[in-house]
């Protein structure tokens, strides 16, 4: 599994979000400030969830926040977003939502690949509880298993 980089700056722990929207803002929010894309971004995607409804919302409590590739993505990278309280996002069995992740990659060929590693980093079922009472990144991290990049 090869989940991409996590920053300090992609997490976002036990936040208030007033809605779905605000909910997905926050988790491209974090992607802006990690760097990994602009601000159109964002706004691509709360129109996808806009447009095609709460499929994002891929597991009970939790919603995977994306937009097709394009050139608002600098570069791959992920966002996790921990709610205080759980919003819905109108998910007929998913609802509410306390963690919400933003994903970014430049391919369709990386979206796909992203996925299936999100895939099996969820193949746990107390993987999202463990995320939305997580109170630190390093511990963000450690749920993931990704290992925080060593800078020179």
């Amino acid at each position: 599994m090869s989940l991409p980089p996590l920053p300090d700056s992609a997490v976002n722990l036990r936040v208030e979000a007033r809605d779905w929207k605000h909910a997905v803002t926050l988790a491209g929010d974090a992607l802006v400030a990690s760097g990994a894309v602009t601000g159109a971004y964002t706004s691509r995607m709360v129109g996808v969830v806009e447009e095609f409804g709460a499929y994002i919302v891929i597991a009970p409590g939790l919603a995977l926040a994306h937009a097709r590739p394009g050139s608002d993505v600098l570069t791959e990278g992920m966002s996790v977003v921990t709610l205080a309280e759980p919003v819905a996002f109108g998910h007929p069995h998913n609802d509410p939502v306390s963690v919400v992740l933003g994903l970014a990659v430049r391919t369709p060929e990386g979206h796909v690949a992203r996925v299936a590693d999100l895939a099996n980093a969820f193949n746990d079922a107390s993987t999202i509880r463990a995320l939305a009472e997580a109170m630190t990144t390093e511990q963000v991290r450690s749920i993931l298993g990704i290992e925080q990049e060593v800078t020179p």
